[in-house]
């Protein structure tokens, strides 16, 4: 059998691409006992890292002219600030709120960022680890961008929804949300049959509201990133077959893929970018929503 039939096929390609690092193999759709290390240790470095970059401006700021970094930054807490403001009027709140914003964006942001690396470059290195440590490498499986992975995404925005239900009950008190479940949005009636009636119907209208926000919050964010990453693979799949082709006329193939990648690669920068800062502000909305009465 020649070296060609031996490569995995397109299919077996993406597929590996597509399979996380887990802590045992996932035998159900939906199964709380299956982490994907990949994606939790990913998501640790670089929250730390964002982390380490805020507090890094923060500690040299200046009152003179600001270098290129502490401009930026300042540039950055301004927009994230004026956007917070005009969302959230709660002052007190905002102490808390604006910083929390400022971190999603820049988190996710980081996250999103991932997708720029070489497709095969970490796992490579990943599998040349397991490899040296006499494992097989085939079994190194390596994804790298966390927003690509449906649990992070919604674990993202089930902690939002926590928030906003923190503020809601801290706004309004236990009787004041309490009595918004069952009186909003249809209001409530003097007919006794009718207000419970109508109270049912505003819990399920609500409840409905809070799931639905927190599903297309955290799918938003996840469809888009998980597209660009099958994108880059299908790129990447022009340059492995320009590789194990021995022809002359193969030569199109690694060109379409460097021309495509970079276009890719520039236009998914401004997806990234957009993707941070839409799931920053539907924070901010989720949460000034939760300080309205109704």
């Amino acid at each position: 059998m020649s070296e060609v039939e031996n490569q995995p096929s397109a299919s077996d390609y993406i597929v590996h691409h597509l399979t996380h690092w887990q802590n045992k193999p996932q035998t159900e759709i939906v199964d709380f006992t299956v982490f994907n290390i990949d994606s939790i240790f990913f998501s640790i470095l670089l929250g730390v890292v964002g982390c380490f970059f805020l507090w890094a401006a923060a500690r040299k700021v200046t009152s003179g002219v600001p270098g290129r970094f502490q401009a930026a930054v300042e540039m950055l807490f301004e927009m994230v600030d004026g956007q917070a403001k005009s969302i959230v009027h709660n002052a007190t709140s905002r102490k808390m709120v604006a910083p929390l914003a400022l971190v999603v964006f820049v988190w996710i942001f980081l996250l999103n960022s991932m997708d720029l690396l070489p497709l095969d470059l970490l796992p490579v290195i990943w599998s040349s680890v397991f490899g040296a440590a006499g494992l097989d490498p085939h079994h190194a499986y390596l994804r790298v961008v966390p927003t690509a992975d449906l649990s992070v995404t919604m674990g993202l925005s089930v902690s939002v929804l926590f928030i906003c239900l923190f503020y809601n009950i801290k706004i309004k008190g236990i009787g004041g949300w309490a009595h918004e479940l069952v009186s909003a949005p249809f209001g409530t009636s003097k007919n006794p049959i009718f207000a419970v009636i109508l109270g049912v119907i505003n819990i399920a209208e609500q409840l409905i509201s809070f799931v639905a926000k927190t599903v297309s919050h955290g799918m938003r964010l996840f469809g888009n990133m998980y597209a660009g990453e099958l994108v880059f693979m299908l790129i990447a799949l022009l340059g492995g077959s320009w590789a194990m082709s021995a022809e002359p006329s193969s030569l199109m193939l690694l060109l379409l893929h460097v021309a495509a990648g970079w276009a890719w690669a520039v236009f998914h920068i401004i997806i990234i970018l957009l993707q941070a800062f839409v799931f920053m502000m539907l924070t901010l909305v989720y949460i000034g929503q939760a300080h309205d009465a109704h």
